[in-house]
């Protein structure tokens, strides 16, 4: 189980990657690997202003769709147009090329609430 000590991470699977006041979201590689075969990425908050917690899209898996929940507050900058031709990115590749938006942080006080790569680990009992 892949998860690098250099990022963050939420309850519900998601990873950060924060550089300044841009925070880089993703899932994590357990969330792909339970998820199994992703097949279709859905992100619609596009240039808009997300409320931490919030749902900012869905992932689909053969077995299952997943709602994707935004670890920090702020306005969704980029989504990876990658993800619309090939979603099985987020399982060949959570961390790099499966990366889903880029968000400019409204918040970054909300940073604290988000676990440490050792947090995390114990959450999915690694």
């Amino acid at each position: 189980m892949n998860i690098p000590e250099n990022l963050l991470y939420t309850k519900d699977h998601e990873w950060v990657k924060v550089d300044g006041d841009i925070a880089t979201v993703g899932v994590t590689d357990f969330a792909q690997s339970e998820l199994g075969d992703i097949v279709y990425v859905e992100i619609e908050k596009e240039g808009e202003e997300v409320a931490l917690a919030e749902v900012f899209g869905t992932v689909e898996a053969v077995k299952t769709v997943s709602d994707l929940f935004m670890p920090l507050s702020g306005e969704v900058t980029e989504v990876n147009a990658a993800l619309e031709a090939q979603p099985e990115l987020v399982n060949s590749d959570p961390y790099g090329e499966g990366w889903m938006i880029k968000v400019k942080v409204s918040n970054i006080s909300e940073k604290e609430e988000l676990l440490s790569a050792a947090a995390y680990k114990e959450l999915i009992g690694h």
